[in-house]
């Protein structure tokens, strides 16, 4: 069984490679915007469903297994998606500064016809960031893939971050254990 990963997001390779599933890569540009008056937690699951749905169709993808992913930030009930440029990015971390937001990652994998989701939830706790710190890693690691403007695992995650609840690799873009329970229940792998 072929495993196709719908995502050309490096830290999602990383982290599948990580896990020993090999797998090939398939994207396609799909629009992220989602309807307005859907819950918080069902957005990161349709947007990753327009992405599988996308793909499947342009790669006539049937009998494959298809894990696509989309990751999001709420900070006082607003969600972040990726900044488009660096005023953007940096009014995105200064929301973040000195407060805890959610980061939440929908995984949708196709296999044997049948659609499952995972939705993951991870509370993240930022320290007060000052301005020339969020200056210095926009400019330094230019974050514009990144929902919330920032990655945990790069400068930023190193110095801001107080703490976390809940699963590292689902602030990193998909929530490994989760994915690991799915593929064994679906004997996958």
């Amino acid at each position: 069984m072929r495993i196709i990963l719908g995502s050309g997001s490096p830290r999602r390779k990383e982290l599948l490679t990580a896990m020993g599933i090999d797998f090939e890569v398939k994207v396609a540009d799909t629009d992220e915007r989602y309807p307005e008056e859907l819950e918080v937690e069902k957005v990161p699951v349709f947007i990753a469903d327009q992405k599988a749905i996308a793909i499947r169709s342009m790669h006539q993808i049937e009998r494959e297994t298809l894990l696509c992913a989309d990751t999001i930030v709420v900070v006082d009930g607003k969600i972040l998606g990726k900044p488009t440029d660096k005023n953007e990015a940096i009014q995105m971390l200064e929301l973040l500064s000195g407060k805890m937001h959610e980061v939440l990652t929908g995984v949708v994998i196709y296999h044997e016809a049948k659609r499952h989701e995972i939705c993951e939830r991870t509370l993240v706790q930022f320290k007060k960031i000052t301005l020339d710190e969020m200056n210095y890693y926009v400019d330094n690691y230019r974050p514009y893939d990144k929902a919330g403007s920032y990655g945990i695992q790069e400068w930023i995650g190193l110095i801001a971050i107080e703490r976390i609840e809940g699963s590292y690799t689902n602030v990193i873009g998909l929530p490994t254990d989760k994915v690991w329970n799915l593929f064994n229940s679906l004997k996958i792998n």
